[in-house]
């Protein structure tokens, strides 16, 4: 039987960035999963500025703008009559959005995991846990030609996404669940110029940003109690959001061509699940879920990992100092997401009240707090950075 001191199970941003950062601190990791890459997925692909800030410390930022991933360095946020527009706020060396193809950006972290030292096993199913004791000790697979396989590590790491097997085989429970409160439809443009656009009304958002292959992603949010009558035809309900929601966006896209399917779902989960337990823990979307219309599931994968590997440490050989450790984490975890959970919750309800569009219209009015505002939508500023306009 083969042991490892890491077994990833999930290969993209939060399983393989976790794996790379295991292998970089020495320890001999396992990465599943069970597709074969390059391979595409639902995603905003945006990648807000804590995250790039991370890319760029693994040494990655630079590899991923030699892919082709285009800088975009101008960002606006139109609401009714209002609109704040402006360049992205520099910040260590980071002026620009990036949004990356996913089959991209995973295929990217993978290779880096695999040069970090970590192993990279793709179309392998996970379909059990080893455990001794009550605790996690390894899983049971599939191999791509369907043979079974063990394998032991101190460590299991479920990365498989909102709708994690390994959650299901830790027993992770459930700590808190909201209902979804959005269906998202987007797709892909050619001959759209673009910025990192964001445009609102009561019960709609539109999104635009510029990724792969001089193409443009542009993404349409419903409210959930609309998602049955938008799925009978979602590519007229995807351009008619465009037409009454951002009109400007719509004449452009008239002069353009999408390209590849419209791409969607009415699946907008939000959870928390319990984090870890003896031997096994959960990063990425397997712990936590939200709606992804603030975009910043990526960079939230990222960050957990960082803290995940952080907090571990040189502990991960002793059992008792490993729980503790993961303890630690789930710690650090739901104070990084909550705040970022009940915003996603807030802005899902896909509503603009009076009193939001009289504070907007009081942002606008003041260079410095529209600059700070702009900030938010790349780099989670914290509130106390606005300051009332002068009289």
């Amino acid at each position: 039987m083969e042991f490892y001191d890491v077994v990833v199970v999930g290969a993209r941003s939060a399983g393989a960035s976790t794996a790379m950062l295991f292998a970089r601190a020495g320890y001999r990791v396992l990465l599943l999963d069970r597709v074969r890459f390059p391979s595409d997925t639902l995603s905003t692909q945006h990648i807000h500025r804590p995250g790039l800030r991370l890319l760029k410390s693994w040494g990655l930022l630079g590899r991923l703008v030699e892919t082709g991933c285009p800088p975009v360095r101008r960002i606006s946020y139109t609401v009714r009559d209002v609109r704040l527009e402006g360049r992205v706020p520099a910040e260590e060396g980071i002026d620009a959005v990036y949004a990356p193809r996913r089959y991209v950006l995973d295929s990217l972290l993978i290779e880096a995991a695999v040069e970090a030292g970590a192993e990279f096993r793709e179309a392998c199913t996970v379909n059990g846990v080893l455990a001794e004791n009550g605790r996690v000790t390894g899983v049971r697979l599939r191999t791509p030609r369907g043979a079974p396989a063990e394998v032991r590590a101190r460590l299991v790491v479920g990365a498989d996404g909102m709708r994690s097997t390994m959650a299901g085989l830790f027993g992770a429970r459930m700590e808190r669940e909201d209902a979804p409160m959005t269906c998202a439809y987007y797709g892909y443009w050619e001959r759209l110029p673009a910025q990192f656009e964001v445009y609102e009304r009561p019960g709609r958002l539109i999104g635009v940003v510029g990724t792969h292959d001089e193409l443009t992603l542009v993404a349409a949010y419903f409210p959930q109690s609309e998602f049955v009558a938008v799925r009978r035809s979602p590519a007229q309900a995807y351009l008619e959001a465009l037409r009454t929601t951002a009109p400007e966006l719509a004449a452009r896209a008239d002069m353009a061509g999408r390209v590849e399917r419209l791409r969607g779902t009415g699946s907008q989960l939000n959870f928390f699940r319990q984090a870890c337990g003896a031997g096994w823990v959960l990063v990425g979307d397997a712990g936590c879920h939200k709606d992804s219309i603030t975009g910043t599931g990526i960079s939230d994968a990222f960050e957990q990992s960082a803290r995940l590997v952080g907090s571990v440490g040189d502990e991960l050989h002793d059992p008792a100092a490993l729980d503790a450790a993961l303890l630690r984490y789930e710690t650090s975890r739901r104070q990084l997401l909550e705040p970022r959970y009940d915003m996603a919750l807030e802005s899902a309800k896909l509503q603009v009240p009076d009193e939001r569009m009289d504070f907007l219209r009081w942002i606008a009015s003041d260079p410095e707090s529209a600059e700070a505002f702009l900030s938010v939508a790349v780099s989670h500023v914290e509130a106390g950075r606005f300051s009332a306009p002068t009289p």
